[in-house]
């Protein structure tokens, strides 16, 4: 299954790639095997990034799952004066390129806040990524009251992000609800209080990997 959002870029891949098969006809012949063999990976690579597999969430009160494929590069304790206005406990993960980048919900209950962030493009497991490079937040309000912060964040090779949320959406943990383009990452922000089920250097699967219990 590939992700909707990957549809344009692949086509103008493919079509890319057959002009540039076709105008290769009129080389040599080990240039035009050549090129079609170049052209025909980096298509290959293209429709790899943009896999989107089936996922399972865990069925567990209180679970907080993981929004991103990834390794957990820093778990610290912050304070978080935007949405939760206190102190909390953030997860950061590192999604590489050649992991699945669609996103998803880590916890139910309903888009309380939504903010955009136009910014740099530091390399993602930067710690200053958080509050420089181009993001967007989403603030998630549990019906125990429960407030939930998580972040997409742009890297230096991931220029675009892309979600399909809004204020006041009902959403459900494991659902889709966006991606990004190219390597970047995802912070997740708990009450301090939370308990945490993942350490720094753990691999995560977006919409299967239990990272705490509320």
């Amino acid at each position: 299954m590939l992700a909707k959002e990957g549809y344009s870029t692949i086509a103008a891949v493919l079509l890319f790639s057959l002009i540039a098969g076709y105008l290769s006809t009129f080389g040599p012949y080990w240039l035009q095997w050549l090129i079609i063999s170049i052209l025909i990976v980096f298509l290959g690579l293209i429709v790899y990034f943009f896999r989107d597999p089936e996922r399972r969430p865990p069925e567990s009160s209180g679970a907080v799952i993981s929004p991103a494929d990834g390794k957990v590069v820093s778990i610290k304790k912050v304070t978080e004066e935007e949405y939760m206005q206190s102190e909390g406990i953030q997860i950061s993960i590192f999604l590489s390129p050649l992991d699945v980048h669609v996103n998803r919900i880590p916890v139910s209950g309903k888009i309380d806040y939504l903010q955009y962030h136009p910014g740099k493009y530091l390399m993602a497991w930067e710690d200053h990524a958080s509050e420089m490079n181009e993001r967007a937040h989403f603030g998630v309000l549990q019906p125990d009251g429960k407030r939930i912060l998580f972040k997409q964040i742009t890297g230096f090779l991931a220029r675009r992000i892309v979600y399909h949320l809004k204020t006041g959406d009902e959403v459900q943990a494991g659902d889709r609800f966006g991606i990004m383009k190219f390597g970047s990452r995802m912070d997740v922000i708990l009450p301090v209080d939370a308990d945490l089920t993942v350490k720094e250097g753990d691999r995560t699967v977006a919409g299967e990997s239990l990272i705490a219990r509320l």
